[in-house]
């Protein structure tokens, strides 16, 4: 295992900001896997810090296939996470969302140029990355319909689901779009939570990603089957919303196969706690996602939920 600086600013009055990563074998660049580019990504930094583990181990074991690399940079964005912002503090910006990125521009915009650099000719790349609301996900794989993505190899992951999705203006500069563009087959995985630490998904996770790399040949791997993936589009997944503002109690969990009709959550009047709604599904299918705030607000998505197959 070498530890590497692959882009560095250097500081007036404190220590250098550093994107540090962790490199594994030498030769064909095969895997990169990044972990957080947002301060709050505290479950996407966990999942590397148990990779790089487990691949210190393999390495030492010979289990690195020869003429392979595998790269895995735990946080790309040290100083949010140091003060415990999402965003980058001085202008509030998402560095997932500067891609490629412009070695002549803003702060955030040279950071995502460096990584860029550091990041765009391996053959797969693996985001694991967060949603832009509080909640509870399964572990599964997304992937964005570029042209270029590649969904047989999605399902080699072994998780229950892979959402695919068409792109939204926004998402030409995040970093899985770039990948794509740039001829690397990438994937983001998402485990449970962000802001909390949860070791069962977490290893979940890095058991989906050695799976992966085992079936490409990039290292030696007695690893489990996995799921046989279920792939799904936008058109499959259900959101239900708030009908009113209040406190949220969630009455199911995520995993949980509902029905049509059936109790999902109540919101509560926050003074009086008096029930202001009963949110019902809409459909039959698997909760992919919960909300998991304490107070909720008229019209937040609180569920996205898979529709149930029709036999």
């Amino acid at each position: 295992m070498e530890k590497v600086t692959l882009y560095e600013i250097k500081a007036l009055y404190r220590d250098n900001f550093r994107v540090t990563g962790y490199r594994f074998g030498s030769g064909e660049k095969a895997v990169c896997i990044l972990g957080s580019t947002r301060g709050n990504e505290n479950q996407q930094v966990y999942c590397c810090s148990q990779l790089v583990k487990r691949l210190k181990a393999l390495e030492e074991k010979g289990r690195i296939a020869e003429g392979k690399e595998i790269l895995v940079i735990p946080c790309a964005n040290p100083h949010s996470m140091n003060i415990k912002k999402r965003f980058w503090d001085i202008d509030n910006t998402d560095i997932n969302r500067m891609f490629p990125g412009y070695d002549a521009g803003e702060t955030t915009q040279r950071i995502a140029a460096g990584i860029f650099e550091a990041v765009k000719d391996y053959s797969f790349g693996i985001q694991f990355t967060s949603f832009y609301m509080k909640g509870t996900f399964m572990p599964h794989v997304r992937m964005m319909q570029t042209g270029y993505e590649n969904i047989d190899l999605a399902r080699q992951f072994g998780l229950p689901y892979v959402v695919v999705r068409k792109p939204r203006p926004f998402d030409t500069a995040t970093l899985n779009y770039n990948w794509q563009i740039w001829e690397t087959d990438a994937f983001s995985v998402y485990t449970t939570n962000t802001e909390r630490i949860d070791k069962v998904s977490a290893r979940q996770a890095v058991e989906a990603i050695l799976n992966f790399m085992s079936r490409q040949g990039v290292i030696r791997y007695p690893g489990y089957e996995g799921y046989l993936s279920r792939v799904v589009d936008d058109s499959q997944l259900a959101t239900v919303r708030a009908q009113a503002a209040g406190f949220f109690e969630c009455k199911v969990s995520v995993g949980d196969q509902g029905e049509k009709g059936e109790l999902l959550a109540q919101i509560l009047d926050p003074f009086d706690g008096s029930l202001r709604s009963n949110i019902l599904s809409p459909v039959d299918g698997t909760i992919l996602f919960a909300q998991d705030e304490a107070m909720t607000y008229d019209s937040t998505a609180l569920f996205k939920i898979v529709l149930q197959e029709e036999l």
